[in-house]
């Protein structure tokens, strides 16, 4: 589907139109949707979850997300990629690109299960052999009756040694299927914060309109521990997240600094906007993945936020701004090389 800088139909194609029917109601054909508002195809809670999707296509140019459409015909997901038409400086409509998702989501889900119960009987099989016969072992000798001779004594503790490394096999594997679960691992390298930051802002070039970004950039810093790219991707998280914050605000402002700590082996970044700001309850849900103050939000993105921070030993915090809002502030360490400069500085 595209859409004119107005937000209405310029073109939608007869997959998609497969897709909406029948929330389309009569409107059966491609050419009968042209200078349609988006609201005449989409329940409310759909338009609820587009709107965020199209303000962020408007300050980073393109972006993707994994949506959940109620439709009057079935329940959809849908993986949706918004890009803006874009002409100098004049904006000139979107392209939105729906993929519905739902039987390859259901397919690898179902794929996915049987080959984690698959590996997981087969490597957990192994260890608890030994558990098994090693345990049966032990009551044998224990239901003699009699006190146990230094021989008994000798199997007992032969049995007890292969429980627990049969155990700690056990939890090896355990860990290890955990670990399909982690993001990919960061690799801090000594790198500029500030330069990050200006990278991860110009993601934002011309897109942020009737927002005053702010930067106070303290010169000078060392260097901190950081992969540049992953930093990058979460710092423009915060910073988008800022931008949505604001967009209902009166004063429409997000403000960037950068300060070494008066202990000299952190760097501090902070993240401060004008908008709703969050309560006591919310600080401390805010981080924990699930968890979104939107209504449809996946509540994934602090979360990943979260995880790339702690993969740098780093922390972040949230709290209140002063009038209004909200403050993000994260710490990340000191590169070693750096310290020693820092504190003679």
């Amino acid at each position: 589907m595209s859409l004119n800088a107005h937000r209405r139909v310029t073109h939608v194609n007869h997959a998609l139109l497969r897709m909406l029917n029948p929330a389309v109601g009569d409107m059966t054909t491609p050419r009968s949707l042209v200078g349609a508002d988006l609201r005449m195809l989409y329940p409310q809670e759909v338009l609820e979850d587009l709107e965020p999707l199209l303000r962020r296509a408007d300050r980073m140019g393109m972006t993707t997300s994994q949506l959940e459409m109620a439709l009057p015909r079935a329940k959809l997901n849908v993986a949706v990629t918004v890009a803006t038409l874009q002409h100098e400086d004049t904006r000139l409509g979107y392209v939105l690109v729906f993929e519905d998702l739902s039987d390859l989501l259901k397919a690898q889900k179902q794929a996915a299960w049987r080959e984690v119960a698959r590996r997981v009987a087969h490597e957990i099989k192994n260890p608890l052999t030994p558990i098994a016969l090693s345990a049966d072992r032990i009551r044998r000798h224990l239901e003699r009756g009699t006190r146990p001779d230094e021989a008994s004594l000798k199997i007992i503790r032969s049995c007890s040694e292969s429980i627990a490394g049969a155990v700690e096999t056990v939890r090896t594997l355990v860990d290890e299927f955990a670990t399909l679960a982690r993001f990919p691992a960061s690799q801090p390298q000594p790198a500029s914060l500030n330069t990050i930051v200006e990278n991860a802002l110009s993601m934002f070039n011309g897109r942020l309109d009737n927002i005053q970004v702010r930067t106070d950039l303290a010169s000078e810093l060392p260097h901190v521990m950081a992969d540049p790219e992953a930093m990058k991707r979460a710092l423009a998280n915060l910073m988008d997240n800022a931008a949505e914050a604001v967009q209902n605000s009166m004063v429409r402002e997000i403000q960037i600094s950068t300060a070494l700590l008066a202990s000299r082996d952190a760097v501090e970044l902070v993240i401060a906007d004008s908008g709703h700001g969050v309560t006591q309850d919310l600080k401390e849900k805010l981080f924990l993945p699930y968890f979104s103050t939107k209504k449809r939000g996946t509540g994934l993105g602090l979360a990943i936020v979260n995880r790339i921070i702690e993969d740098h030993h780093g922390s972040i915090r949230v709290e209140e701004n002063k009038p209004v809002g909200a403050r993000f502030i994260v710490e990340l360490p000191v590169a070693p090389e750096a310290i020693g400069t820092a504190s003679a500085g």
